[in-house]
């Protein structure tokens, strides 16, 4: 069980990871410097100590594919969202042009 000053750290960090990569201007450093951690041989805790040694790297790799996945996600339904309302607009506006009716007006004595 975790004591609440581990859970602060653990929390802080995750929430700093997470508003570095949500920053468009950092995104891609964030992306490539947890990358490069990744395949780096030199780590927190060295990867020679079984299991101990790979924790860093899971938890690094777990914030990067979650925050990247969740960033995409939110791409994607932002993007769906955007057409849906172009189509409606645009159903709108072909409604609206389909109502209007052109009269020629002669003048009967």
């Amino acid at each position: 069980m975790k004591t609440p000053e581990q859970q602060t750290i653990i929390e802080s960090l995750r929430t700093w990871y997470r508003n570095l990569i949500r920053n468009s201007k950092y995104r891609w450093i964030v992306v490539l410097g947890s990358l490069l951690y990744l395949v780096s041989p030199f780590d927190i805790l060295p990867d020679v100590f079984p299991i101990v040694g790979w924790l860093d790297d899971g938890i690094i790799a777990t914030l990067l594919v979650t925050e990247v996945s969740q960033l995409l996600f939110e791409q994607v339904n932002a993007s769906k969202k955007k057409s849906k309302e172009t189509a409606s607009h645009s159903a709108d506006a072909a409604i609206a042009t389909e109502q209007v009716v052109d009269v020629e007006a002669v003048s009967v004595s």
